[in-house]
C-alpha cells in the first residue's frame, strides 16, 4: 500500500497542487533553494576567499560573490529538484519536497530555478570575475548535465559528482584573486574528499529508497556494502593529510595543524566504525560528524590565517 501511495504521488505530482496560503507558497519556493547546502556551500565559498585574501578582506567583493555563488547553488538546487521529481515522488526521504507533494507545479520549479541560476551568472560576471562566472558554468553542467542524469546509469555517478561538489571554496578563492594556485587546488581536494564518506553514509542509510527509484548509488549495487565500507575508509585515510596541507602551504598556522589533525583522526574513527559494522546508526553517526567536521575545518583554517 506504502508503494502504491508513492507511485501515485509521484504520478499525479505534475497535475494537482493544494491551494495554499501566500506564506505556505514562498515557504515552498524556499525548500526548493535547499537552504542548509546552500548555507554550507556559501560558508566553505567565504573560507576559500579569507583565505585567498592578500592582507585586509575586501568585505565588499565578499557579499558580492556570496550573492551570486548563494543563488547559483539555490537555482541548481531547484533545477536539480525539477529534473528528478518523479524519482523524488518514490522516496520516502524526498516524497514531501515541494514538486512530488504537489505544493507547486513543475513548471514553477522550472522558471525559478533558471532564473535564480542565470541570475546569478551574471551578477558573478557582472560584480565578481569571469573566472568565477566560468567556474559557475562548470558547475551547472557538471551537476545538472552530467551527475543528475548518471544516477540512474551508473554508480560512479557519486566520484563525478563531487568535481561539481567540491567548487565552493575554489569560487571563493577565484572570486577574491583571480586565479587559481596549488593552495587553491587544495582546498578543492579537501572538499572533494570530505564528500565520499559523508555521501555514502547517506547512500547506506537510505539504499531502499535509492533501490526503489531507480538510482545506482554504490549501496543499492552491492548490497553487502563492502566495497561501500572500504570507499569510505579510504577517502576519509586520504583527506587526513591533505587537510594538513594548509599549514604547509603557509596558508594557515600550527593551530589550525592541531586542530585538523585531531578532527581528522575522529572522522577517519567514525568511518571506520561505521565501515565495519554497517548499521543505520553508525552511518547517521558518520553523517553527524561529517556535517560538524567541515565547518569546523574551514572555520579554524580562517581564524588562524
Amino acid at each position: 500500500m506504502k508503494t502504491a501511495a508513492i507511485e501515485l504521488n509521484s504520478s499525479t505530482a505534475s497535475e494537482a497542487v493544494a491551494p495554499l496560503t501566500a506564506r505556505a507558497r514562498a515557504a515552498a519556493y524556499y525548500e526548493l533553494t535547499k537552504p542548509r547546502i546552500t548555507f554550507l556551500i556559501m560558508l566553505t565559498s567565504a573560507a576559500g576567499f579569507a583565505l585567498a585574501s592578500k592582507g585586509a578582506i575586501n568585505y565588499a567583493l565578499l557579499t558580492h560573490a556570496l550573492i551570486g555563488i548563494g543563488l547559483l547553488s539555490a537555482g541548481i538546487g531547484t533545477l536539480n529538484q525539477f529534473i528528478e521529481r518523479d524519482l523524488d515522488g518514490m522516496m520516502r526521504r524526498t516524497a514531501d519536497r515541494p514538486l512530488p507533494s504537489g505544493r507547486l507545479f513543475p513548471y514553477e520549479a522550472l522558471w525559478f530555478g533558471v532564473l535564480l541560476t542565470a541570475t546569478a551568472e551574471i551578477y558573478l560576471a557582472l560584480f565578481v570575475n569571469i573566472l568565477t562566472f566560468l567556474l559557475g558554468l562548470t558547475v551547472i553542467a557538471g551537476y545538472l548535465f552530467v551527475y543528475t542524469p548518471l544516477k540512474t546509469r551508473t554508480s560512479l555517478s557519486t566520484a563525478i559528482g563531487a568535481f561539481p561538489g567540491a567548487m565552493p571554496p575554489l569560487m571563493g578563492w577565484t572570486a577574491a584573486r583571480g586565479e587559481i594556485d596549488i593552495a587553491a587546488w587544495v582546498l578543492f581536494a579537501i572538499l572533494f574528499l570530505w564528500q565520499f564518506p559523508h555521501f555514502l553514509a547517506i547512500a547506506w542509510m537510505y539504499r531502499e529508497d535509492y533501490g526503489r527509484a531507480g538510482i545506482r548509488m554504490l549501496p543499492v549495487v552491492e548490497p553487502d556494502g563492502k566495497v561501500t565500507g572500504q570507499q569510505i575508509i579510504l577517502y576519509a585515510l586520504m583527506l587526513l593529510p591533505v587537510s594538513l596541507l594548509p599549514t604547509v602551504l603557509g596558508i594557515s598556522g600550527k593551530i589550525y595543524l592541531v586542530v585538523a589533525l585531531v578532527l581528522g583522526i575522529l572522522y577517519l574513527a567514525s568511518s571506520i566504525r561505521a565501515a565495519l559494522s554497517k548499521s543505520n546508526q553508525h552511518a547517521r553517526q558518520l553523517l553527524l560528524a561529517s556535517v560538524l567536521y567541515l565547518p569546523l575545518l574551514f572555520g579554524v583554517m580562517v581564524l588562524n590565517r
